[in-house]
C-alpha cells in the first residue's frame, strides 16, 4: 500500500500484535502512548492523520517518497507524535509546534512485506517500537532500527469512510383491514434540496421498455465478449451487449444493441430523456460470429460515426452516408488482420486486446493490438485506408506469450496514452511487479519498456482488472496523465511527471476499495465529469445506490455523497447485478453533462443530471 496523505484518517496498527496505538485506557497526564485492545462494544480506536513536512525555502523540493517527513496529527485532539528525548525513550503526543525536528517522522517501507512501515524519528533515526510487555497496555518507545524486529513494523488502516447518505422521509398512505386510511412515515427515492450542495440526479425513469432482459423486453443477454464499461474510443462490444454512443452526430446519446440476427438496432435519444422506437442501424457482418465485437467511434475525425466491426476475416468499416444510414459491410474487409479467423491472424479476446486509437496525433484513428508476440499497429492515411501489418511486431513486449512478457488480459491492463505531451501515443502497462512504459519516438518507432513504478502491480495487491480498475487520466487541468486504481485500501493516484514516469503512488480517498467492501462482481466504478467544470469525478455504483466523489482539480477527490439511490445491488435500490444489467455515463440530452443510463429488467432507466444543488442532508 503506498503512504497514505493527510486526507485520510487512519488507525496505526502494530503489525506483530494487532493492537491499536492510542493513549492509555486510563490516560495520563504525560500524554503517553501505547498499543492496546479495543473491543467491540468500548471505544473506537484513535485515528490519526499524516501531514508531508514541507521542505524549508531555498531547500530540495520533490523529495523521494522514502525521505518525505510526515507530521502525525491526532484527528480528534490535534495533538502530534513528539520524541521529547526523555530517558524512557516514551513517545508521547504534545502540541504541534510548526517546525518541531521532533514532531517529524519518516515512513520507511518494510522490504518485501508490502503494507508495513517503520516509523522513524527525523532527529536520530530511532524508530518506534514495543516497551516490555507488562500487565497494562503496552508503551511505545523508541529504540535502534533493527531489520529483523516484527516488534518494529506498523500498518497503516484507513478508517470507515465519512459519507452523505441520510435517507428522506416521506408520507406513504396505510390502508387497513377495516377501510380506514391512515399515513406513515417511509424511505423516499427523493434528494433533500440543500443551498450549497453539489449536482445531483432524478429518480429513475423508465425510459424504453425494451432492451431488457425481462421476456416481455426482448430478453437481451451477453452471448460474445463483454465490453469496458468506460466509453472510451477503443472499447468493443459482442453480440447481446448494449450500450450508448452518438449515432448521428448530434452530440447525445443513443441506445444501441447488438441483436443476434439483426446485427446493430438502435433508439435515438430525443434530447429530453426519451427515446424513439427501436430500428435496424446496421445488418449483420458476412457469416456473423458470436465472437464478432463492435464499435461505433470517429475514426476519420469527419465528425461522423463510423461502425466498426472485428470480424473473423478482419476489420470491417461502415460509414454514414449523407442519410444517416450506414451501408452494409459487404465485400473485402479494410483491413484483414485483427480478426478471429485464422487468416486474419487469430485474435482471441481472452488473450489480445485490440484498441482503435491515433497513435499519430493526425486526428485519425489507427488499430492497435497487442498479440502474442507483441505489438502490432496499423495506421490510417488521409484516404481512410488501413496499412497492411509488417512482418514483425512495432514493440515485441506487452503481448501475451513468455517471451513477450506474459501480459493477461483479466490481469495485467495495457493503454495507450501519451504520457510525454508530444501527441503520439505511449504504451503503460500494469503487470505483476509494477507500471511499465515504452514511449514512442517521432519516426513511430516504441522504445524499449522501462519500469517505472513499483505499484498498481499484482505483486502489490492489484490482482486482477475486475477486482481493481485502473485508468490512465489528467486529474489536474494542463497537467500530465495521471494513473488512478481502485486498490485495496482505496482511491490511489499516481501523478504523471510528463516525461513517461510518474511519483509515487498516494492513497487520496479510503472509499470505493475492498476494503470498504466493494468489490468487481457487485459494484461498478467510473471515471467521468458529472459537473461539467472539466475535471474527472469518481462514480461507483454501489449497494445503496449511486455515490459520486468530486474531483478538487489537484488530484484529490472530495468525500462520496449518494447522488441517485437507484442503480445500487440492494434490492431497495433495484437489485441491479454486474453480469445483467449494464449501467452508463453518457450525455442522452446534449446539455455537455452525463446521465445515468441502466439496462435493467424491464427496459432502459435513466437519471437525468439535473445540475441543481441538491444533497442527501
Amino acid at each position: 500500500m503506498p503512504v497514505p496523505t493527510e486526507e485520510l484518517k487512519l488507525e496505526i496498527v502494530h503489525a506483530a500484535t494487532g493492537k491499536t496505538l492510542g493513549a492509555k485506557a486510563a490516560p495520563s497526564a504525560d500524554g503517553a502512548l501505547v498499543v492496546r485492545d479495543f473491543p467491540d462494544d468500548g471505544p473506537s480506536p484513535e485515528q490519526w492523520q499524516l501531514t508531508p513536512v514541507q521542505p524549508a525555502k531555498g531547500g530540495q523540493g520533490g523529495q523521494a517518497q522514502d525521505d518525505q517527513a510526515y507530521v502525525i496529527r491526532n484527528a480528534v485532539s490535534g495533538k502530534v507524535l513528539d520524541n521529547p528525548a526523555a530517558a524512557d525513550r516514551g513517545v508521547r503526543q504534545g502540541a504541534a509546534a510548526a517546525g518541531k525536528k521532533s514532531q517529524q517522522w519518516r515512513l520507511v517501507p518494510v522490504a518485501g512485506e508490502a503494507g508495513l512501515y517503520f516509523i522513524e524519528g527525523a532527529t536520530d533515526g530511532a524508530v518506534l517500537d514495543l516497551d516490555d510487555p507488562g500487565p497494562d497496555d503496552t508503551r511505545i518507545v523508541l529504540r535502534e532500527y533493527d531489520d529483523g524486529a516484527a516488534s518494529q513494523r506498523w500498518r497503516f488502516v484507513p478508517a470507515e469512510p465519512e459519507r452523505i447518505s441520510d435517507p428522506v422521509l416521506r408520507w406513504s398512505p396505510l390502508n387497513h383491514w377495516n377501510g380506514r386510511q391512515s399515513w406513515r412515515l417511509a424511505r423516499s427515492t427523493a434528494l433533500r434540496p440543500t443551498p450549497g450542495a453539489t449536482p445531483s440526479f432524478s429518480d429513475l425513469l423508465l425510459a424504453v421498455e425494451g432492451f431488457g432482459s425481462d421476456k416481455d423486453a426482448g430478453e437481451w443477454k451477453n452471448e460474445g465478449a463483454p465490453r469496458s464499461p468506460s466509453g472510451q474510443p477503443g472499447w468493443w462490444a459482442g453480440a447481446g451487449a448494449r450500450f450508448l454512443v452518438d449515432t448521428t452526430g448530434a452530440k447525445r446519446a443513443d441506445i444501441v444493441g447488438l441483436k443476434p440476427g439483426k446485427g446493430a438496432v438502435t433508439s435515438s435519444s430525443r434530447g429530453d430523456g426519451t427515446f424513439d422506437d427501436e430500428r435496424v442501424l446496421h445488418p449483420p457482418v458476412p457469416s456473423p460470429s458470436p465472437a464478432d465485437l463492435w464499435t461505433v467511434v470517429d475514426t476519420t475525425g469527419d465528425g461522423k460515426p463510423d461502425i466498426v466491426v472485428l470480424a473473423a476475416d478482419g476489420v470491417r468499416v461502415s460509414s454514414q452516408g449523407e442519410d444517416g444510414t450506414f451501408a452494409p459491410a459487404g465485400g473485402q474487409p479494410a483491413l484483414k488482420a485483427f480478426g478471429h479467423g485464422a487468416p486474419a491472424g487469430g485474435w482471441l479476446v481472452d488473450r489480445h486486446p485490440r484498441f482503435l486509437v491515433d497513435t499519430t496525433g493526425d486526428g485519425r484513428l489507427d488499430v492497435v493490438g497487442c498479440h502474442d508476440d507483441g505489438v502490432w499497429v496499423s495506421l490510417q492515411d488521409e484516404e481512410g485506408k488501413f496499412a497492411p501489418l509488417a512482418d514483425e511486431p512495432a514493440l515485441k513486449a506487452f503481448g501475451h506469450s513468455a517471451e513477450a512478457g506474459g501480459w493477461l488480459v483479466d490481469r495485467h491492463p495495457r493503454f495507450f496514452v501519451d504520457t510525454t505531451g508530444d501527441g503520439r501515443l505511449d504504451v503503460v502497462g500494469c503487470h505483476d511487479d509494477g507500471v511499465w512504459v515504452s514511449l514512442q519516438d517521432e519516426d513511430g518507432t516504441f522504445a524499449e519498456p522501462l519500469y517505472v513504478l513499483d505499484d498498481f502491480g499484482v505483486e502489490q495487491g492489484w490482482s486482477s482488472i475486475e477486482e481493481h480498475p485502473r485508468f490512465l487520466i489528467k486529474t489536474t487541468e494542463g497537467g500530465a496523465q495521471d494513473i488512478v486504481g481502485f486498490g485495496p485500501q482505496g482511491v490511489v493516484v499516481a501523478r504523471g511527471r510528463g516525461d513517461g514516469t510518474f511519483e509515487p503512488a498516494k492513497l487520496v480517498l479510503n472509499d470505493f476499495g475492498l476494503a470498504q467492501g466493494w468489490t468487481g462482481g457487485k459494484h461498478l466504478r467510473l471515471l467521468a465529469d458529472v459537473t461539467g467544470d472539466g475535471n474527472t469525478d469518481i462514480v461507483g455504483f454501489g449497494n445503496e445506490g449511486v455515490w459520486v466523489s468530486h474531483s478538487r482539480g489537484d488530484g484529490r477527490f472530495e468525500q462520496a455523497q449518494l447522488v441517485c439511490r437507484g442503480f445500487g445491488y440492494d434490492e431497495d435500490a433495484g437489485g441491479w447485478r454486474v453480469d445483467r444489467h449494464h449501467r452508463f455515463l453518457a450525455d442522452i440530452t446534449g446539455e455537455g453533462r452525463v446521465d445515468i443510463v441502466g439496462f435493467g429488467g424491464p427496459g432502459v432507466h435513466v437519471a437525468r443530471n439535473l445540475y441543481r444543488r441538491f444533497r442527501t442532508r
